[in-house]
């Protein structure tokens, strides 16, 4: 693909565009925003969107987006060796100072580096000069476990991009020289400079601890977020376009952070404490998008756990919205939600049971029972929603086969309950159930566990198939051990993983393939209890949950013991002990 190729889709898509910023280059600092996927999936993410919005209200920098092309134009754009080229003015990605990706996925780190390649720059770190754009990762990763992604950095950004952006900003006008930039990041919250930094192990070979070569580099880098949403605006779709995975749909966050403390769920201890946005902001941002967009979107772990949720979805429903929100949290849902999630033409509700054991359950901390659960199918099925969909795990601590037959047992009796009021609709609709493999993630209460077996989890996938298989309107999707496999090893591992994600970015993402070129051991960071472990790779980022919590909460686990959420928002500074 040519450049003048590049300039003429990039013109095409703007035209299709509402809402896109431009701003001439000159005197500013020009920042790619980069998106490791196609612009199809990028410009669904609310991320990715907030943070070029961030970026651009600084009225000295100028930052336009960049995307994965699609398979065809990336072959044609490898073949051509053309330059890689921003959407906003089809400026060289290499040309601009700073390429700043938003990762949100460890499928997508081959993809930071097909971006760098297409930009024609080196990929790793110490490969670059001052010359080369400086090379920023953040987004949703950065939270968990940056290490695999590390070497491809010269900063990394952990944290909230409404604290990171105006910090970003401020080193850069500052700084009279790279070097010297690199510095001034490690004085603001949530930078983390891996240059900075060197990983040290045992004798084992397994991580011992980090040590600094810059002095005054924290250790660890604290995660910089903002303590009250009270005067921000809500994350909120910015640029309409028909192109997208959601279409022209209003997305906006309503509530960041969710109290109910699952043990193996990161994004609930790290978006802590729950903090609601205002709630006149959401609504003048949603009537504003209105000329945009018919149906909008609700972000949110935990929906409902904004004080004027049900305000909310009123006014927006009289705003002749067709409402969509995020799984919903089961213990929040209300007879009114359901009334009016239907009444704006809603078909299907998601919930997540997890497991179908109340036992299994309390060792999750998923604080619903089976009753509690089946009252609230029906509740959905009683207001005419006509589909479910539900999320289920496997292998997790404790679980035998009892769980497996209880997940088909739930699910049965949550079907009685829909065919039930189906039969006087004369409308049949349909459960589906997704079911994963559990991956320990960093920053939970499982992270010192060791990934189950694979053969273990094989086996339990056909069990839970079988009991799955031939029920009519029920149907499950059941992901591999495979693929968990190796989505394991890009959440769990440290730096010596980049290797292998270099050689599956050549390699066309062959991933057993990359593992043995580049001899790595995935086994060690998958299969092993790092409970013994002196540091963890992620320890390099103070999440504010602490240790000692985490210890805690696992023995909880094994006792089959909950730990039961505060009281919302009132109850919301209980949590503050066990954050920083």
């Amino acid at each position: 693909m040519k450049s003048w190729q590049q300039r003429e889709r990039a013109l095409d898509t703007l035209a299709k565009e509402t809402g896109y910023i431009r701003k001439p280059h000159g005197g500013r600092l020009r920042v790619a925003l980069a998106f490791p996927n196609t612009y199809w999936v990028g410009m669904s993410n609310l991320g990715f969107q907030t943070v070029y919005r961030l970026f651009n209200d600084q009225d000295d920098i100028v930052c336009e987006r960049v995307f994965l092309p699609p398979k065809q134009e990336l072959a044609d754009l490898l073949a051509s060796r053309a330059p890689l080229l921003t959407l906003e003015s089809q400026t060289p990605v290499g040309e601009l100072d700073v390429v700043a990706f938003s990762v949100s996925f460890e499928w997508d780190y081959v993809n930071v580096l097909t971006l760098l390649r297409l930009a024609g720059i080196p990929r790793y770190a110490a490969e670059r000069t001052s010359h080369h754009p400086l090379i920023v990762i953040g987004g949703a990763v950065t939270f968990v476990n940056p290490e695999p992604l590390a070497p491809f950095a010269d900063v990394i950004a952990a944290g909230e991009g409404e604290m990171l952006v105006p910090s970003f900003e401020r080193a850069f006008r500052e700084a009279i020289d790279r070097p010297d930039l690199l510095r001034r990041l490690t004085r603001e919250r949530g930078f983390y400079v891996p240059s900075f930094y060197e990983p040290q192990y045992g004798a084992e070979g397994f991580l011992s601890g980090f040590t600094t070569t810059e002095p005054g580099a924290p250790l660890p880098v604290r995660k910089a977020a903002v303590k009250t949403t009270d005067a921000l605006d809500p994350p909120a779709t910015g640029i309409f376009t028909p192109e997208t995975e959601f279409g022209s749909r209003f997305l906006i966050e309503v509530v960041r952070g969710c109290a109910n403390l699952c043990r193996f769920c990161w994004a609930g201890y790290n978006y802590l404490p729950v903090r609601a946005f205002p709630t006149e902001r959401i609504l003048e941002l949603a009537d504003a998008a209105r000329a945009h967009a018919s149906r909008v979107g609700l972000v949110s772990i935990a929906l409902c756990d904004h004080p004027d949720i049900e305000r909310i979805l009123a006014r927006l429903y009289e705003m002749g919205y067709a409402i969509s929100p995020a799984s919903l949290r089961l213990d929040d849902l209300t007879e009114s939600i359901v009334r009016v999630l239907k009444a704006s033409g809603e078909r299907g509700i998601t919930i997540a049971p997890e497991t179908g054991s109340d036992r299994l359950r309390r060792v999750i901390n998923k604080t619903v029972t089976n009753d509690e659960i089946l009252d609230k199918a029906e509740l959905i099925f009683a207001s005419g929603i006509e589909n479910l969909k539900l999320y289920y795990m496997i292998g997790l601590p404790t679980e035998t086969d009892e769980d497996l037959v209880a997940i088909r047992d739930l699910t049965l009796q949550m079907r009685d309950r829909m065919l039930r009021h189906a039969r006087s609709r004369g409308d049949v609709g349909r459960i589906v159930g997704s079911v994963n493999p559990l991956i320990p993630k960093p920053g939970t209460a499982f992270q010192w566990l060791p990934m189950e077996d694979p053969a273990v989890t094989e086996r339990k996938i056909k069990r839970l198939r079988n009991l799955m298989a031939g029920i009519d309107n029920v149907y499950f999707n059941i992901k591999s051990e495979r693929h968990s496999y190796y989505q394991a090893l890009l959440s769990l591992g440290d730096r010596r993983v980049a290797p292998s994600i270099e050689a599956a970015e050549r390699n066309g993402q062959n991933w057993r393939a990359a593992v043995a070129e580049t001899g790595l051991d995935a086994d060690a960071y998958i299969f092993r209890d790092r409970s013994r472990d002196a540091a963890l790779p992620w320890d390099i980022i103070d999440g504010g949950m602490k240790a000692t919590f985490f210890h805690a909460e696992y023995d909880k686990s094994l006792r089959e013991e909950w730990t039961l959420p505060p009281k919302r928002q009132q109850e919301n500074a209980k949590l503050l002990p066990m954050i920083d």
